[in-house]
């Protein structure tokens, strides 16, 4: 996919949301339905699945430095990770298909995410027993990221105005529905599917070591401390901004005069953008939404504790 290039970056190339079993998708997603839902998983493939902007490439650049950062450096320093963890559902014209890269790794595991949420997850993963890591973030940093990531990437769907973007998350009017059902469905997943290890990215941010440990453990490695070391280094926030192969910037339907693909990496940065009635106006509807009491997020967090 190293040639995922256009020529023109215009509003033309922008999807239109519409309802697709239920939840709000763009054909980008959609027009490789059948081989996607078709797709053969193997039982060591790794699945990484995460509602969008929720550190999806953070996740995948540490579980492939976790399986091959020891073996082969090069791979980290001249493939992309676009290439490396294959997109599973994406159908861009003129660019390989996620399935198509994915049946082309030749990795044992192979790496691959998604952002569906669980109802639309191919039936091979499950019957092949294979594990899945799911990174969710709370909503507040969610939407934020969210909006500045449709305003670069010119596949995205027109955010518009702050306000009304705000409003249409909350709707669940986004490409992949609703943040609420998809943090819900998957933590519901959790519960009967014992391969299934649920992150957060605030938990991330508070102690990668901590929560690297717990990833080396769900899938059966033991690396030495250097190696750890190694990775908690490199996927440090402003080290994989600035690195080629894992911040998009080859990606040209990605426009980073408009905003960075890894633009701040923080947890309470919603601050900056909501205003007080719109914040209030969230709450209430967070509350009538989120009535799992065992499914907590946290929105800010004492840095200096960090």
């Amino acid at each position: 996919m190293q040639d995922f290039f256009l020529s023109k970056m215009d509003s033309s190339f922008r999807a239109e949301l519409f309802d697709f079993h239920g939840v709000s998708m763009t054909r980008y997603f959609t027009d490789n339905w059948d081989n996607v839902q078709n797709f053969q998983a193997r039982p060591d493939d790794i699945l990484i699945a995460t509602y969008p902007k929720a550190g999806t490439t953070w996740v995948s650049c540490i579980l492939d430095l976790l399986h091959f950062g020891q073996t082969s450096s090069e791979r980290q320093t001249s493939i992309s990770i676009y290439d490396r963890v294959p997109f599973l559902e994406m159908s861009v014209p003129s660019v390989p298909k996620g399935t198509e890269l994915a049946d082309k790794l030749v990795t044992s595991p192979r790496l691959i995410k998604t952002h569906f949420p669980v109802q639309f997850v191919p039936k091979s993963f499950w019957e092949q027993n294979c594990r899945i890591v799911y990174l969710a973030r709370n909503a507040k940093d969610s939407v934020v990221s969210y909006f500045h990531f449709d305003r670069m990437n010119m596949a995205e769907p027109e955010p518009g105005e702050w306000s009304s973007f705000l409003q249409r998350f909350m709707q669940g009017k986004m490409v992949f529905g609703s943040w609420y059902d998809h943090v819900n469905g998957w933590w519901k997943k959790k519960q009967t599917y014992s391969k299934l290890h649920y992150m957060f990215y605030e938990d991330l941010i508070e102690d990668t070591g901590r929560e690297l440990d717990k990833l080396c453990s769900f899938v059966g490695l033991s690396s030495s401390d250097e190696h750890k070391k190694s990775i908690i280094g490199m996927v440090q926030f402003d080290n994989m901004k600035n690195n080629k192969m894992a911040n998009h910037s080859t990606i040209s339907i990605m426009d980073f005069k408009i905003s960075h693909f890894m633009r701040k990496g923080k947890v309470g940065d919603w601050k900056t953008h909501f205003t007080v009635n719109q914040n209030e106006h969230f709450d209430e509807d967070y509350k009538r939404k989120m009535t799992d009491p065992t499914l907590e997020f946290r929105t800010e967090m004492d840095i200096s504790a960090i």
